[in-house]
């Protein structure tokens, strides 16, 4: 069937489904594997076992799936199924309610900054894979120029002194396990004093890091490469990238479960403490990581479900990927704590002496405990292999997710075709602003960035666009919305869940974390004042993007009063619906007069500058209708439905 309205090439057979102005996944597994990827990230690795031996190992277990099920898998469906029917990314999908806009604004905000902080973890990783290229990890001896007398590796001869001639008498066992106490690493000294050349706070930049700084070019420029042709390239790159730290996990889990040890850090790990169960902190911590690791309100998942054809199954998709991110999460917690295990094993010390979350995991504790495996520079490379491959994964889709906004937002033919020109803006503008991060102070700003810029203010978007889809566009308008794309009514399980249960958890969730909130530290450095104002400011920007779009959209509607213009900007704009005319059937179908620009083609510049145009004068000839107060009847057809919802449906 030709369909040469929608820019496909006379006498050449396409798809139906084709989407040829903007593109589609190359199939449909592309779109699963790059959700994977991007939901799949480095917090399953070195957040999820941290919070789970913390809030009672394998009791976690249960308040974390029972929050999966009501709230990570049906905001999961919803975002792919809003970026699917509306064939839009994070700015466009809001014609279904332009008042809202901000909330697509504020999910650029918050990705532009995970994106600026993420690519310098992912850097770091490239930088500690390329110092694992030699026979002996510089992190294994403490007899480096970096390392200061309070060093004591596992190697270490003074350490292996101490351990040996421990007495029997009470004085010089204290004694002891005060030297133990104090020990610090040579992977953590490697860390702090030569990859980072720590400052002494926030406040002193110091020096960029040159040997970072490079590798965050790198970082740069292979997501620029893996993106250059959009989804069409970083389709083919996710069989790769998202496949391949199965295999790694996989090497480094046989590997550990046959060290020494490793059985007593797996039941530190999955040990249940079902009396934490009663404990509220411990359903927020599960009900927190399902809505972070899942990419919720980042823009990325509506993003790339804009990309699939319109009768794409993403009820299907949504059961899948979110299965499969928590079951990474789960997965990678063997790996973690059978090596830490080993570890614990060998310096004899409990195994919650050398856990640890977030970098001081991935950059201390694990490269250490893999100085102890024999050929540890092979284990190392796998290890930061994979933290590359993960971070990737979900850095395209943020990358993404800012490129599709733009040229979405801006939609003209030169922007479409020089869609590289973007991308490519985008990855250098990520990049200088990245450049502060590699300073001697750049892990306090990171840290800062991670707990501040992309935490509360994803709640409030996720929670405001639940509102806005269910209660102010309408319920059952929307059910009909994904009945008409799928085929078949979305289950009344998620009905439900979207309706009552989700806001309710998300709203818990925002709660649980104002009364949870503790200044951020790291180690013993407490952050200044300043610094948390900073990071508060970093916070509201995202969220700031909803109230001001909101009265500037206002202010600019027609209507005599403000309930009139509030109204107008709360309507579905006329172009809200599926993206392509075969699509747009019962209420989206259009009148016969759009039809005919629609399936006009379009020869030369004069045509396309005079489209424009006339949608210019419907537009205003819609407003003067609504302004006369005449909304329900304005375009004399049978079209209004969708133009009008009821709020309350």
């Amino acid at each position: 069937m030709l369909h040469s309205g929608n820019g496909a090439v006379p006498g050449e057979p396409v798809k139906k489904d084709e989407n040829s102005r903007r593109g589609n996944w190359g199939n449909q597994i592309e779109f699963v594997l790059t959700s994977v990827g991007y939901a799949v990230g480095l917090g399953n690795v070195w957040r999820f076992p941290y919070l789970c031996y913390r809030n009672g190992g394998g009791a976690f277990m249960l308040p974390y799936f029972i929050m999966l099920v009501f709230c990570g898998i049906p905001l999961f469906f919803l975002e792919l199924s809003f970026g699917q029917f509306a064939s839009q990314g994070c700015l466009g999908v809001w014609k279904i309610s332009p008042v809202f806009k901000g909330v697509g604004y504020g999910m650029m905000v918050v990705s532009t900054y995970i994106g600026i902080y993420y690519n310098v973890v992912i850097c770091i990783s490239f930088y500690y894979f390329f110092q694992s290229m030699t026979h002996l990890l510089p992190w294994t001896y403490c007899n480096n120029p970096w390392n200061t007398p309070d060093c004591s590796g596992v190697f270490s001869s003074n350490f292996t002194t101490r351990l040996a001639n421990v007495s029997t008498s009470l004085v010089e066992g204290v004694t002891e396990v005060v030297n133990r106490t104090k020990r610090t690493s040579p992977s953590e000294e490697y860390w702090k004093h030569y990859v980072l050349n720590i400052s002494d706070g926030i406040g002193n930049f110091g020096e960029v890091r040159l040997p970072i700084l490079g590798c965050l070019a790198l970082s740069w420029f292979v997501v620029f490469l893996c993106l250059i042709r959009g989804v069409k390239s970083s389709g083919k790159v996710v069989y790769f990238t998202a496949t391949f730290p199965y295999v790694v996990l996989t090497i480094l889990f046989i590997r550990g479960i046959t060290l020494e040890g490793a059985v007593n850090g797996i039941k530190y790990y999955l040990t249940p403490q079902w009396h934490k169960v009663l404990d509220a902190k411990v359903w927020g911590d599960a009900a927190s990581q399902i809505f972070y690791s899942l990419g919720c309100a980042w823009g990325g998942l509506i993003t790339m479900a804009s990309y699939n054809k319109f009768h794409n199954n993403c009820f299907r998709d949504s059961i899948i990927i979110s299965i499969t991110n928590c079951a990474t999460s789960v997965y990678a917690g063997f790996v973690i704590f059978s090596i830490l295990g080993f570890m614990a094993h060998n310096l004899n010390v409990p195994v919650s002496e050398v856990a640890d979350h977030g970098p001081g995991l991935a950059f201390v504790a694990y490269p250490e405990a893999l100085t102890l495996l024999p050929i540890s520079p092979l284990w190392s490379l796998l290890f930061f292999f994979m933290l590359i491959l993960l971070g990737l994964g979900t850095q395209f889709c943020l990358l993404e997710t800012l490129v599709t906004a733009v040229v979405d937002e801006i939609g003209t033919d030169w922007i479409i075709r020089n869609k590289t020109v973007v991308t490519l803006s985008v990855a250098v503008i990520g990049f200088l602003l990245g450049v502060p991060l590699t300073t001697r102070a750049g892990i306090y700003w990171l840290l800062l960035m991670d707990n501040y810029a992309a935490s509360f203010s994803l709640v409030i978007i996720s929670c405001i666009m639940c509102v806005c889809v269910m209660y102010v566009y309408g319920h059952k308008q929307y059910f009909k919305d994904v009945e008409m794309m799928l085929g078949f009514p979305p289950p009344l399980f998620f009905k439900v869940c979207w309706r009552f249960i989700s806001p309710v958890i998300i709203s818990c969730i925002m709660i649980f974390t104002v009364i949870q909130y503790k200044p951020i530290t790291y180690n013993d450095y407490v952050f200044p004042n300043w610094s948390l104002y900073i990071g508060f400011c970093m916070a509201m920007s995202s969220v700031l993007c909803i109230p001001i779009y909101a009265l500037y959209k206002i202010s600019r509607s027609p209507g005599a009063t403000f309930r009139e213009r509030l109204k107008f900007s709360c309507r579905p704009h006329p172009k809200w619906g599926p993206a392509l005319r075969e699509h747009r059937t019962g209420r989206y179908a259009p009148l016969a007069s759009e039809e005919t620009v629609e399936t006009r083609p379009l020869k030369d510049k004069e045509e396309l500058n005079e489209e424009p145009k006339e949608e210019a004068k419907e537009e205003e000839t819609e407003r003067k209708d609504d302004i006369s107060l005449t909304i329900q009847g304005s375009n004399g057809s049978t079209n209004t439905t969708h133009n009008s919802p009821n709020p309350s449906a």
